[in-house]
């Protein structure tokens, strides 16, 4: 018998049922007791180990993003960016790399419904020839801050009360009243695109901002866009309530259905690019990730079509244990100095290892489908097979060596150690110019969500009055609009 044969897998399913060692089991449905009534013997072992896995298969819930589904597809290259970047899955149009995309949403539990008012996650894992890529965004393109430091502050003022266990309005405005470049991200929360129709229907965006670099060692700041073939559609405050209140799993239901059907959802990828030689152009600092960057300057090139054609097999398996990280890059994509970004890069890791182990890389849906080699040896749950007996480097013993060099950011960086905010602020400019390239109709719902918000009985008058000055000075009609339904007076 081959000992290494059967590996873990639904392919290798006996047709009776057998405990987790491969002893047959001849009775699933009744323990073993002393007489028909008696006392369940300890001796069990079956029953044992049918509780203990049942008792063990929860793994801690993320803590953002906890709430998602998962889909598998490819992403194929429809425009030459080679000048741009030497990414070998961007090589040339045509190209096709297989993706596991998951889709979510931020703040609420894994229970939670899919029609509550929250950013959507946009998460896309690349298989690439070089290692996974992780292009890890939301459907919003801008967030609530600019600096990581403050990230974990942020999350804590959306997620409910740790009193009542209840999502407080006053919580939130309280806590981003001091942070005025939050305005932006709230022109898409509290409009219409706060709540997408379904995840099919839905914009995404790498928000933060990474670097391609050619063959040649040039350097470009890049943020990444996705647009759904399908068009953006969101719900109405009715139209979610109502919906809601039937099905709490609609977009996931939606996803699954329509790639059963043949009906893939596809999303093009653009890119905005910027020489960093050029940032002083432009009236904001383009590594803010509370800033978008106008198209009518950096416009949107094409880059690829993303299509979604294939549905998990296992939830648990390829939704659960599907773990992201920012720091995964392949060679032409770097980051940049994006402070959120440089946040992201440790943190992403470090909740993977703490929800599922320091060798969460090795689950299938995880790991590359590329060779790789390291020696990151042992750990809980490690299951590779390895017979090598160097497991350090260098070695006379072992040929394995380093690979070849490619290009990476290597502009030079100085600067005295401090605690600062960026110098360009510049908080009210974009979401006013948002504002006012919508039609009447729905700047009139964006004043309804705002005063229904300050209206909340523990908004305090001076939390209100400095929002008041936020949207005045983002579009003076706004402020006045929303002052005069919630009794302030705008001091602009």
């Amino acid at each position: 018998m081959d000992p290494y044969k059967y590996r873990p897998s639904s392919a290798y399913n006996t047709p009776f049922l057998t405990t987790n060692s491969g002893l047959p089991v001849s009775n699933n449905t009744s323990a073993l007791t002393v007489g028909s009534r008696g006392p369940i013997l300890l001796e069990d072992y079956h029953l044992v180990e049918k509780l203990a896995n049942f008792e063990r298969e929860r793994i801690p819930e993320r803590v953002v993003h906890a709430r998602g589904a998962s889909a598998k597809g490819f992403f194929e290259v429809t425009h030459d960016i080679t000048n741009l970047t030497c990414a070998d899955f961007l090589r040339a149009p045509g190209v096709q790399t297989p993706v596991i995309v998951r889709f979510s949403t931020v703040i609420h539990e894994r229970g939670s419904p899919e029609t509550l008012r929250d950013p959507r996650g946009f998460a896309v894992k690349f298989y690439t020839r070089e290692g996974n890529f992780d292009l890890v965004g939301n459907n919003f393109p801008v967030f609530f801050m600019r600096d990581a430091m403050q990230f974990p502050d942020v999350v804590h003022a959306f997620k409910p009360n740790p009193k009542t266990n209840i999502q407080e309005m006053w919580r939130i405005l309280d806590y981003c009243s001091y942070l005025p470049e939050s305005l932006n991200t709230f022109t898409f929360f509290f409009d219409d695109v706060g709540i997408p129709q379904d995840y099919r229907h839905m914009d995404g965006s790498s928000v933060n901002t990474y670097t391609l670099i050619n063959k040649a060692g040039k350097v470009h700041y890049v943020k990444f866009s996705w647009r759904p073939t399908c068009g953006v559609k969101n719900l109405t405050e009715e139209e979610a309530i109502r919906i809601g209140g039937t099905n709490h799993s609609h977009a996931t239901k939606d996803l699954y259905d329509s790639i059963a059907a043949g009906n893939f959802p596809e999303w093009k990828l653009y890119i905005q690019i910027l020489d960093p030689d050029h940032e002083d152009r432009l009236d904001f600092d383009p590594l803010d990730g509370t800033k978008t960057w106008p198209e009518d300057i950096l416009p949107l090139q094409p880059v690829g079509r993303l299509v979604l054609n294939k549905n998990i097999d296992n939830f648990f398996a390829e939704n659960e244990q599907l773990a992201f990280n920012p720091a995964y890059v392949v060679p032409g994509i770097y980051y940049s100095n994006d402070k959120v970004l440089q946040g992201r890069i440790f943190a992403y890791g470090d909740t993977q290892r703490h929800r599922l182990g320091p060798n969460y890389m090795q689950l299938p849906v995880n790991a590359p489908k590329c060779a790789h080699h390291n020696n990151h040896h042992e750990g809980y749950m490690n299951i590779i097979h390895r017979d090598e007996e160097v497991n350090y480097f260098p070695s006379r013993f072992d040929p394995v060596r380093t690979a070849e060099r490619f290009p990476i950011n290597n502009a030079i960086v100085t600067g005295r150690r401090e605690r600062r905010v960026l110098e360009k602020e510049n908080n009210f400019k974009e979401p006013g110019e948002r504002y006012r390239s919508w039609a009447p109709d729905r700047q009139e719902r964006f004043v309804r969500k705002w005063v229904e918000a300050l209206s909340d009985a523990r908004v305090t008058y001076e939390i209100r009055s400095v929002w008041i000055s936020y949207l005045s000075q983002a579009d003076r009609s706004l402020g006045q609009k929303v002052a005069s339904r919630v009794n302030v007076r705008p001091t602009m």
